[in-house]
């Protein structure tokens, strides 16, 4: 933005410069020849009163006055008689027919001639003036005066070059000042557009300070730090009434449970079906209550990263999984190279790892397997879980990554956004790929970072 404002600064200045110094160079231009023609035929005149008693009379004349005058001005001097034969020329032998030179003939007729035409012995332009010798009203001769044009040319350009320095001293000028002014404005808005980026990311503590910008930006930066002080206090307070509501529904809900355990031995015949529905769902409402609460702890924030040896930790969270594994006859198995170490928010992996072995093995076929794979992908460490499941299509797998979506399993669907979110507090990403398998490769990434000087037990925090 920056250069697009100096730029303009610029245009506009290339612009005025154009519109002031090209008529002047014109104006210039033209003044210059009528001035130079002027005075060559003032000169004229002269060297004809010079040379008038020798065209009347017959006296002898001398070559002096015109040789002295084309050495100080570099011009040609050539006098004639009333024949039009050269009686002096400077650039050539005398008693040369000059008749054909229509400045000559309009002279020798009592005309004062000045002007430019082309000369083909010059191959170029040329600038003569023409004036008769004359003596009480009779014409003796004429004397022309005639120079090249690039004299003229040679003024015009040096003229135009001295224009052309004060107009690049005028644009280095305007580029120094529009610089600096086009940053007075475009730094407050690149801070503004900073701080909304941070609010992007999530960051609503930004402050931005727009220092003495202009006063529409200073109001606009005030607008901003408000709207991002409110919206703060209103997230705040949306995730404390999460958490809560969802403590308040933890003890009626307990306590309903606990009251239809008491009731269980009074169900008569045909309602034990329903019976062990109300159970299931009152699981599924605590499940969705405790993950609501995790998620709400989750989007609080602010928690910081530590190293962690994420090899060993899958190992012990695949045992701990064994026994539901065995339950349903699926297989877990780990292929992880050791001392593989991640920077992750403390207790997000393993978070991480049970939503994903939950998910994994509710979907995954008896005597199937499910693999956990740790690999390293440049800069992160890619940590995948795959089943053998039936697999999702692709605009299931997006949307799977986002809250209450459960598709055609049983669950909260809270368990893939609480993955997603601690994936990215630690920096990383969490997404679904289709599984060579047939089913679904769940893969989170996390910064891999270099093993700590001296750590504890593989597989704990340090």
């Amino acid at each position: 933005m920056t250069r697009r404002l100096t730029l303009s600064y610029l245009t506009i200045t290339v612009f005025v410069l154009l519109v002031l110094e090209v008529p002047l160079v014109l104006f210039f231009a033209d003044r210059e020849e009528s001035r130079l023609l002027s005075t060559i035929e003032r000169d004229a005149l002269v060297l004809a009163t010079i040379y008038e008693d020798a065209l009347q009379h017959g006296t002898p004349y001398s070559l002096d006055p015109a040789i002295d005058y084309v050495s100080r001005t570099g011009t040609r001097v050539v006098v004639v008689n009333s024949l039009g034969q050269s009686i002096v020329d400077t650039a050539g032998e005398a008693y040369q027919d000059f008749t054909n030179r229509s400045e000559i003939i309009n002279a020798l007729a009592g005309s004062i001639e000045s002007g430019t035409r082309f000369s083909a012995t010059l191959d170029g332009g040329l600038a003569y003036a023409a004036v008769p010798v004359a003596s009480g009203g009779d014409i003796y001769g004429a004397v022309r005066i005639a120079f090249p044009t690039t004299q003229i040319g040679d003024r015009i350009r040096q003229f135009s070059l001295s224009l052309a320095g004060v107009a690049a001293v005028v644009l280095a000028a305007i580029t120094a000042v529009g610089w600096v002014v086009a940053k007075s404005v475009t730094r407050p808005v690149e801070r503004l557009r900073h701080g909304a980026l941070m609010v992007g990311e999530g960051d609503l503590e930004v402050c931005i300070d727009v220092g003495d910008a202009p006063p529409e930006l200073l109001e606009l930066a005030d607008a901003f730090n408000h709207m991002a002080s409110r919206l703060q206090e209103l997230l705040k307070r949306h995730r404390e009434f999460i958490a809560d509501a969802s403590h308040q529904l933890r003890t009626p809900l307990t306590a309903l449970r606990l009251r239809l355990e008491n009731v269980e031995d009074s169900i008569g015949p045909g309602g034990e079906r329903d019976f062990q529905w109300a159970l299931r769902e009152t699981d599924r409402l605590g499940e969705v209550i405790d993950q609501l609460l995790q998620l709400a702890r989750v989007e609080e924030g602010g928690k910081e990263t530590t190293a962690i040896e994420v090899a060993q930790l899958i190992r012990d969270r695949a045992d701990t999984w064994s026994t539901v594994a065995n339950q349903s006859a699926v297989e877990l198995v780990v292929d992880a190279p050791p001392e593989t170490w991640v920077s992750a928010v403390e207790g997000a992996v393993e978070q991480i790892f049970d939503n994903l072995l939950s998910n994994a093995l509710k979907v995954a076929p008896p005597e199937s397997v499910v693999t956990l794979r740790v690999v390293f992908a440049g800069q992160m460490v890619e940590v995948h879980v795959i089943d053998e499941g039936p697999g999702l299509t692709e605009e299931d797998r997006r949307k799977a990554m986002h809250r209450f979506w459960r598709g055609s399993t049983e669950g909260t669907g809270l368990g893939l956004a609480i993955v997603n979110r601690l994936a990215e507090a630690s920096g990383g990403t969490a997404r679904l790929d289709p599984a060579a398998t047939g089913g679904v490769d769940a893969v989170v990434t996390f910064p891999a970072v270099p093993a700590p000087v001296a750590s504890t037990q593989p597989g704990y925090v340090t």
